[in-house]
């Protein structure tokens, strides 16, 4: 293993750094440059199906980069040999954070498949319900626990 790290480092953080960005970038455009765009459409349901459309997409993006984050944060622990550092700790904090934003990624792709089930069954009231429930607390936390992760990563790296 310590010869596939040293051979491929530079590309394996890469792909983890990228993956991480393409997540919480993901998430902050869509609260907060996307959703405003959203708020604008007049009519309610037409507003429900573009957020729910927009949601499914950046879901399935942010799926590949959620396993690629998984599988180079397990190389870079690995081939750091961080578990035999004072970092390790580190290590354990990022995986429980990033465990947690998984699933709660999980969880809001459920819901989000509910809205669209809701919208065909023209239960609006549901439909905006859960996207309320994403868009104002789950989107939000995973920003927030995704940046405490990235910070972590950048103390590590700084540290390595």
């Amino acid at each position: 293993m310590q010869e596939f790290f040293g051979e491929y480092k530079a590309i394996i953080i890469f792909l983890h750094i990228i993956s991480s960005v393409v997540w919480i970038g993901g998430m902050i455009a869509m609260r907060y440059a996307a959703h405003p765009s959203f708020m604008e459409i007049e009519s309610p349901a037409k507003r429900l199906e573009r957020i729910s459309d927009a949601l499914k997409r950046l879901f399935n993006i942010v799926l590949v980069f959620i396993f690629i984050l998984a599988g180079t944060g397990a190389v870079l622990t690995i081939g750091y040999q961080l578990k035999y550092t004072e970092y390790h700790i580190y290590t354990h904090i990022k995986e429980g954070i990033w465990g947690v934003m998984a699933i709660n990624y999980f969880i809001m792709m459920q819901r989000r498949k509910k809205v669209d089930k809701a919208i065909l069954e023209g239960n609006f009231v549901l439909a905006k319900s859960q996207l309320e429930l994403i868009g104002k607390f789950m989107v939000p936390l995973n920003i927030a626990l995704g940046i405490i992760a990235i910070a972590i990563g950048a103390y590590l790296s700084s540290n390595l």
